[in-house]
């Protein structure tokens, strides 16, 4: 029976249930509300934060139409400056540097000495074969000078012969003795060719430890110091130097063009063309094509064309990034056939609110202007008529993020 007791003790009355129920549908009513005010502050903020964030642009400057080189161009390529004619300087002996006179920068003339080698042993055998061949010819002389008197003899005994003076023998014994003499100066004379042969090639040894520029030219690397060991082959485990430096004509310089193979039946050689070096983007070069390299690149699909530069400046260095525009035969437009307005990169016009747009970048803000753009292309150009400036920074690519009035952070490619 107590059990029972206890039992019913812990019962919960049914209106203390009805107050307990009460109280707790009042607490959750206080919890969901604080909820929903927290994500009302955070969703303002978040579309302030959203409205005003500073968006990343990649930009593009607007250039006047006529004083671009792609107006008129049939194709345009992109391509770099190289040297024709340009020479690693080697020695064609192994030996030590003792002396190198040249740096990067330095213009050489043809002939002109560029460094020198170890020239001790080389000196040595010239010196040793120029002394043979000395001896050789001093044989010569002798060998000569005993022939003449051998025939004096043998002309003089067939003389006495004839009168009975002496045998036929001893006359016959003095022709014979000449004519071995004179076997003998031969044979002298050809081993003194072959010293003269051994003097010459001693000598070019010699003159290899000078080496020289092979054309007049500009020094683009310096590859060795002095101390160091040169040779025409590679040897000696990294440690043997192949050559002392690089030399490059620069009147030689042109452009190497790739044009895409499904647009090269446009380029013909002698074709004009204009060339504009990354590195200066307002020089326009006159140009012309050489030749198109009948080969194929089957990575790129481009097919390389050779491009001559028709003005030589000293700002034309090799390996710069180059764009060729390929031109009509007649490339010269007067200022009243000239397009008008400005050339913007046709990825900078984008569609907003069902009219061709582009943003203009000013003062750190991104300003949407409507445009209408001509049909016409110039390569990867648009022309636009008006609206746009030339010198204006224009958006490329611009996101869906991006609106009149954004604040944006100008990046560089």
């Amino acid at each position: 029976m107590a059990n029972t007791d206890l039992l019913k003790e812990l019962k919960i009355e049914r209106h203390q249930r009805d107050e307990h129920s009460a109280g707790g549908v009042g607490s959750w009513r206080w919890i969901v509300g604080g909820i929903v005010a927290v994500l009302l502050v955070l969703g303002a903020g978040g579309g302030w934060w959203f409205s005003h964030r500073t968006i990343p642009v990649h930009v593009a400057q607007a250039i006047a139409a006529g004083s671009d080189p792609s107006v008129g161009a049939v194709l345009q390529a992109t391509g770099y400056v190289t040297a024709r004619r340009q020479a690693t300087v080697s020695a064609q002996i192994t030996g030590t540097l003792t002396a190198v006179l040249i740096e990067e920068g330095d213009r050489v003339k043809k002939d002109q000495v560029l460094a020198r080698l170890d020239d001790s042993a080389y000196k040595a055998a010239l010196d040793t074969a120029a002394a043979q061949a000395k001896a050789a010819h001093a044989l010569v002389d002798q060998y000569q000078s005993q022939l003449t008197q051998n025939l004096r003899d043998a002309a003089r005994d067939e003389a006495l012969a004839k009168q009975g003076l002496v045998s036929k023998q001893a006359a016959e014994q003095a022709r014979t003795l000449a004519d071995s003499t004179r076997a003998q100066r031969v044979s002298q004379q050809r081993q003194a060719v072959a010293a003269d042969a051994n003097t010459v090639q001693a000598q070019v040894n010699f003159d290899y430890c000078t080496m020289r520029a092979p054309f007049d030219g500009v020094i683009t690397t310096k590859d060795a110091q002095v101390g160091e060991i040169i040779s025409p082959f590679s040897a000696g485990g990294g440690f043997t130097r192949t050559g002392i430096g690089t030399i490059v004509d620069m009147d030689s310089l042109e452009v190497d063009a790739d044009v895409n193979e499904a647009y090269i039946g446009r380029v013909v050689p002698k074709m004009p063309a204009e060339a504009v070096l990354d590195a200066y983007p307002d020089w326009k070069i006159p140009a012309h094509v050489i030749a198109i390299v009948p080969a194929a690149d089957r990575g790129k699909a481009t097919v390389k064309v050779r491009v001559a530069l028709e003005q030589k400046d000293a700002r034309i260095v090799p390996d710069m990034g180059v764009r060729v525009s390929f031109l009509e035969n007649a490339p010269t437009v007067s200022a009243a056939q000239a397009p008008k307005g400005v050339l913007v990169p046709a990825k900078a016009i984008v569609q907003r609110d069902g009219s061709d747009s582009v943003f203009i970048v000013a003062n750190g803000k991104a300003h949407r202007q409507a445009v209408q753009p001509s049909s016409q292309h110039y390569g990867d150009m648009r022309l636009v008529p008006a609206a746009v400036n030339p010198g204006d920074d224009v958006v490329v690519s611009p996101s869906d993020a991006l609106h009149d009035g954004s604040d944006v952070n100008v990046q560089v490619h």
